[in-house]
């Protein structure tokens, strides 16, 4: 049997394996099996070992499960309540405060958890209560709500990019570094996008009748309560930003950091760190079961020479680097629609790879754009999975509410691709 008849049964067994809800990373690694046999035989037992010894010795994958943990321990710390409070003391009297409120509180969420489930769940569990009591917009409130939680797995620390930068090789601290910029400019068009909405339409946010304003004490206190979490920011990003600690470092001053904030909020329990360290054991074995996969998937497509004849035919269609990089971000854009992101990557990160360098793709450009585009698998439907936690935390919502509500959203990332396409020193500035 050629290789592209095994690689298209793979396929066809991959997807059937989806519908019968096996989970993705069993279903790849037994479609990856099955062509290894089917490929080298009985003799490739030694090709799946060399991946299992590849991933798992890898001293770069230590940052996995540290960030996991940091995440892990904030989550169940509950220090949210806090951090929504002090920010909404700062913001002052605004009209659409909670929409802004919402935009700045996800954007230090994602730079202390990379988890957009975890950031969607939380928001709609605590902010979003607030804004239906308070009358305002349901549609506008889902799409900043989800449109906050996506920023998650764009800034560092984000699992999605350790994931990317593993597979794809390239710097984990390359990556976190260049989703910064990308991040914030998200951030900053969430922003835009709700004052301009509240401008042609001021129905969308009530006024804050019931503001008042905070005393200096409260203003004061509400500053303390944000430095804990402004300390493990610090120690996470500006350690490697300014090149003091590696990944791996930053990671340890970010679980410790992570403690203190739940001794300070006075969370820290033996409980929590026993339901810490059991999630992210269990986070950690499935990324590493993807790991291995998609290890054994690059190997299985060089053996083969499908990865060869793969950059022979993209050579052949002459297409020029622009047309190139469209269809590249379009074919995940799609897959993501019926396909959960982590299955999008597993399958195209190896075979996206070895094209960039005929093309003069930058690396940490492209894989950084590209983790925004996979980003958007959480909201695009019918698969998104942000949508499912969304209304399984928010009772009464129809996921016809949630898809209209995804629409701006998608439309502001596709917007910011298209600005880190033209303008690549938003990703690299600091080259």
């Amino acid at each position: 049997m050629d290789p592209t008849t095994i690689f298209s049964v793979m396929a066809v067994g991959l997807l059937a394996l989806f519908l019968l809800g096996v989970p993705i990373y069993a279903a790849f690694l037994i479609c990856n099996l099955a062509a290894l046999f089917a490929l080298i035989g009985p003799p490739g037992i030694g090709l799946f070992v060399n991946s299992i010894v590849t991933t798992a010795t890898s001293s770069s994958l230590l940052v996995l499960p540290l960030f996991i943990l940091m995440g892990e321990v904030l989550y169940r710390a509950n220090a949210i309540d806090a951090l929504i409070d002090s920010v909404d003391k700062l913001i002052g009297r605004l009209r659409g405060r909670q929409y802004v409120l919402s935009i700045i509180v996800s954007t230090i969420l994602a730079a202390l958890s990379g988890s957009a489930m975890g950031s969607s769940a939380m928001l709609s569990r605590t902010i979003y209560p607030t804004m239906h009591a308070r009358g305002y917009d349901r549609g506008m409130t889902l799409s900043v709500i989800m449109g906050g939680a996506c920023l998650a797995p764009i800034i560092p620390p984000s699992v999605l990019a350790i994931i990317v930068a593993m597979i794809a090789q390239i710097s984990v601290k390359d990556l976190f570094i260049a989703g910064i910029v990308p991040g914030v400019l998200i951030s900053a068009m969430l922003l835009c996008y709700i004052f301009i909405r509240i401008f042609l339409n001021p129905a969308l946010a009530p006024a804050d009748a019931d503001y008042v304003r905070p005393t200096w004490r409260q203003v004061f206190r509400a500053i303390l309560n944000l430095l804990p979490f402004t300390l493990v920011i610090g120690a996470v990003i500006g350690s490697i930003v300014l090149g003091i600690a590696t990944p791996n470092e930053s990671a340890v001053a970010g679980v410790l950091g992570s403690l203190v904030v739940a001794a300070i909020f006075r969370r820290l329990t033996f409980r929590l760190l026993v339901e810490a360290f059991q999630s992210t054991t269990s986070i950690t074995a499935m990324v590493m079961a993807i790991m291995l996969s998609s290890q054994l998937f690059s190997q299985l497509l060089a053996f083969s020479g499908a990865g060869a004849a793969i950059s022979s035919f993209v050579n052949s269609v002459s297409l020029s680097p622009s047309m190139m990089m469209f269809i590249m971000m379009a074919i995940p854009f799609v897959i993501c629609m019926v396909l959960d992101e982590i299955a999008a990557m597993l399958i195209l990160v190896p075979i996206y790879a070895p094209l960039l360098g005929i093309f003069g793709f930058d690396p940490v450009w492209f894989w950084t754009i590209f983790l925004i585009n996979i980003t958007l698998g959480g909201i695009v439907p019918p698969v998104g999975y942000v949508l499912f936690v969304m209304q399984g935390v928010i009772r009464n919502i129809k996921l016809t509410e949630l898809y209209n509500a995804s629409i701006p959203i998608v439309f502001i990332f596709v917007l910011s691709m298209m600005a880190l396409v033209a303008f690549p020193q938003l990703v690299m500035y600091w080259i």
